[in-house]
């Protein structure tokens, strides 16, 4: 039989197993995906979890419940890949064999790469909220904490989920004035970037909420090291910014086993050079990169991953039929933000297109609304774990067009 082995068994590579097992012929095909955790985490919902919104068992259930019965499940870490042999050799030295691979690897917060970061002060007076122990670690912490200066701080501009750190200031802002202790902390937003965001329109929108929440953002700040003696954030230009409590969002960097493969690009983070429309690999034809494991030009996002297995399964088919790779993906994200106090606002773009302001997903109904602020868009977040456990993860249809549509935005002159 031929072989399709997918790397990764998070949103991308689960819902690539779904969709091609419906899709393949099973008496040529085998599917064999590999995970080293056995367990799924709804990754959104970390960021609800240090302010008691969610509970740690909301956002953890078993792989294998969402994979078919016929895909080959193993749990086992990949150490490298062989891409002139076909191979993939695993912790346990178990060797795999593929004819198609795909590389559904991810991302994850590298802490160590910072001086200072992950030192004394680590789930003390230092945290992250990109993993499950770090959200539920700061969930205790917050619990008790009496004020002081909060400071988030991007420590680098390539993250997974690039609004989460956004999220989490505004939530912080309404979770302490429900508290009754607002006063009693500053809160200070401290990134790399020039604005709040990448894109002019939405961060003109947050921008504006960061000066009404009273939250200062300290831009163009790119941190060298954290001073764990004196409780300090000090960049490369010398610059300083104290804290009492630190929410770190740390260097993302790609799997161990791309770099042991050397099949990274060339900026050390291990994310692997992908055609940006078909999701081949840019060297190996029968190589092909889906999600955060990708270095495309777009967020690193659950959204993105979902768009991206739409195009990448129509070239995968073709591929495998010996035809052209037809279907071109155009960099399409749309992301819920959490503002605070039960609201939130969304965006929609792509490659070319910045957020618009507009209706969401159905022109003129919407329900949505893009680029505003209110409690619709904040239950359309929430409504979408269910979204994401019953319909997302196993491969079904939403209804959201997978390039992105001008159907309701509205277009300036």
């Amino acid at each position: 039989m031929k072989k399709i082995l997918i790397l990764g068994a998070g949103t991308a590579g689960t819902m690539m197993a779904n969709k091609l097992y419906r899709n393949l012929n099973k008496a040529v095909w085998e599917i064999t995906i590999v995970d080293k955790d056995e367990n799924h985490y709804y990754q959104p919902g970390f960021l609800f979890i240090p302010f008691g919104i969610y509970q740690p068992k909301d956002v953890i259930k078993p792989k294998k419940e969402f994979l078919p019965k016929g895909v080959n499940f193993l749990i086992n870490e990949v150490e490298k890949i062989n891409v002139e042999s076909n191979e993939v050799f695993l912790q346990d030295g178990t060797t795999l064999f593929y004819d198609v691979l795909i590389v559904a690897t991810g991302t994850t917060p590298v802490p160590e790469e910072t001086e200072g970061l992950k030192d004394k002060l680590w789930y003390k007076d230092i945290f992250e909220f990109y993993t499950f122990e770090g959200s539920t670690n700061l969930a205790k912490k917050l619990e008790n904490w009496e004020g002081g200066n909060l400071v988030i701080n991007l420590a680098e501009t390539i993250i997974k989920c690039p609004v989460a750190p956004l999220e989490f200031t505004f939530l912080a802002d309404a979770y302490f004035t429900e508290k009754g202790i607002r006063d009693k902390v500053n809160i200070t937003y401290v990134t790399p970037l020039s604005g709040a965001f990448t894109k002019p329109k939405t961060t003109a929108l947050l921008s504006k909420l960061m000066e009404e929440k009273n939250i200062t953002v300290v831009p163009d700040f790119y941190l060298q090291r954290v001073d764990n003696d004196r409780k300090v954030l000090v960049s490369y230009d010398e610059q300083e910014v104290p804290f009492d409590l630190l929410i770190s969002i740390p260097v993302n960097k790609g799997d161990k086993a791309i770099q042991n493969s050397n099949m990274g690009d060339e900026d050390g983070l291990n994310f692997i050079p992908t055609d940006k429309h078909t999701l081949q690999h840019k060297k190996h034809e029968n190589i092909f990169v889906i999600g955060d494991a990708t270095n495309l030009p777009t967020s690193k996002a659950g959204s993105v991953a979902h768009f991206e297995a739409e195009i990448l399964t129509e070239n995968i088919l073709s591929y495998i039929n010996g035809q052209p790779l037809e279907a071109k993906f155009d960099g399409h994200a749309n992301c819920f933000i959490e503002t605070g106090y039960g609201k939130g606002t969304l965006i929609d773009f792509n490659y070319t297109t910045e957020p618009l302001p507009g209706k969401f997903p159905f022109a003129g109904i919407g329900p949505m609304s893009l680029l505003k602020v209110n409690r619709a868009n904040h239950y359309g977040k929430l409504a979408f774990r269910w979204v994401y456990w019953h319909m997302l993860l196993t491969g079904k249809k939403l209804p959201v067009s997978t390039t992105m549509s001008m159907a309701g935005k509205i277009v300036e002159a």
